[in-house]
C-alpha cells in the first residue's frame, strides 16, 4: 500500500530555467525502478513522504503574467503531477487552470489516470494554445505491471486515457522505459506496447533503449524489490553488471532495431531530440493571441 505521507514547504520559485515544473517531490507510486529515488536528486527520505510545494499556484501566476512571451510549461520530469495526494490537493488541476488563464501550453508527464479529472481543461488548453500528454508504460501485462508498478493504475487504464486524448484530438506522446533485464524486455512485450502505441495513434515516443539506470538509492532499492519479487535475479544484476549506472539488456540492438521499423513504418516521431523539441515548441499562429480573460 502507498503511503499518505507528505509535508509542506513554501519555496522561491516554481518553474526551472527551461520551464519545467514539479509541483511535488517524492511519489507514493512505489514503482520498483525509480530513477528519482537516486541520492543526487536530494528528493525526500523516505521518497513516500511526499514534499509539497504549498505556494505553488500564488508562484505560477505570478511567473506567467511577468513572462513577455508565451511558451511550454512541462510537468512530471522528477516526480509525477497525479500520484495519490494530488485527488484531494487539486493543485495540478488548479496550475493547469493558470495556465489556460494566462494563455500558455502543457505538456504533462504521467503515469496515472488520474489526469482524466482534467481532461476538459486540458481539452481547452490544446484549443487554445497547444497541450500534449505524456504516458509512461513499461509493459502491456498488467499482472507484471501491478508488481513492478504498484501503486498506480496499471496500463491497460492508461491506455485508456491515451484512447481519451485520440478523441479529443489532444496529442500524446509515450515513454517506453525502463526495460529491465530478464523481466520485461522481451520481444512479446515491445510488440504488445507498440500495438497499444498505433492503436491510440501516438504522436511520438521516447525510448532510451532497452535497459535501465541504475544508482545509489534507487539501486538498493530495486534490488530489494528483486529479492521480493524475483528470487534470484539480483546475483545476476550483480554479477552481470556490477555497479554500472547504465544497464543495457543483450537484447538492445535486436528489439530497437524492430523499434525503429515500426515507428518509421507508421511515422511515429521516435527521434528523441525531434521529440523533445516538439515538447518545448510553442505554436507560432498562437503566440500573440488575446486573452480570455
Amino acid at each position: 500500500m502507498y503511503s499518505n505521507n507528505m509535508h509542506f514547504v513554501k519555496v522561491k520559485s516554481i518553474l526551472s530555467s527551461s520551464n519545467g515544473m514539479n509541483i511535488y517531490r517524492g511519489c507514493s507510486h512505489g514503482c520498483i525502478y525509480c530513477d528519482s529515488r537516486s541520492l543526487c536528486y536530494h528528493t525526500p527520505i523516505p521518497f513516500e513522504d511526499i514534499e509539497v510545494k504549498e505556494n505553488c499556484l500564488e508562484l505560477l501566476e505570478t511567473s506567467l503574467k511577468s513572462k513577455r512571451k508565451k511558451c511550454m510549461i512541462c510537468t512530471g520530469s522528477m516526480c509525477d503531477p497525479y500520484m495519490h495526494c494530488e485527488k484531494s490537493l487539486e493543485l495540478s488541476k488548479k496550475c493547469l487552470e493558470i495556465i489556460y488563464k494566462y494563455g500558455f501550453g502543457v505538456a504533462i508527464l504521467t503515469k496515472s489516470n488520474l489526469i482524466l479529472r482534467d481532461i476538459d481543461i486540458i481539452e481547452q488548453i490544446n484549443k487554445k494554445s497547444k497541450a500534449v500528454v505524456q504516458m509512461t508504460l513499461t509493459t502491456y501485462d498488467d499482472e507484471l505491471c501491478k508488481i513492478i508498478e504498484p501503486n498506480v493504475c496499471t496500463t491497460s487504464k492508461r491506455v485508456e486515457v491515451l484512447q481519451e486524448c485520440r478523441k479529443r484530438n489532444i496529442p500524446t506522446v509515450v515513454w517506453l522505459d525502463p526495460f529491465l533485464p530478464y523481466i520485461n524486455d522481451t520481444f512479446e512485450n515491445l510488440c504488445g506496447l507498440l500495438d497499444y502505441c498505433l492503436s491510440v495513434n501516438v504522436k511520438g515516443i521516447i525510448n532510451f533503449g532497452i535497459g535501465l539506470t541504475l544508482r545509489e538509492g534507487n539501486r538498493e532499492y530495486f534490488y530489494s524489490n528483486l529479492d521480493k519479487y524475483f528470487p534470484n535475479l539480483k546475483n545476476r544484476y550483480i554479477s552481470e553488471f556490477g555497479n554500472s549506472y547504465e544497464i543495457s539488456s543483450s537484447k538492445n540492438n535486436e528489439l530497437m532495431s524492430y523499434y525503429y521499423s515500426v515507428c518509421k513504418k507508421h511515422k511515429i516521431m521516435c527521434n528523441i531530440n525531434d521529440v523533445f523539441s516538439y515538447l518545448k515548441e510553442f505554436p507560432k499562429d498562437k503566440q500573440f493571441q488575446g486573452e480570455l480573460f
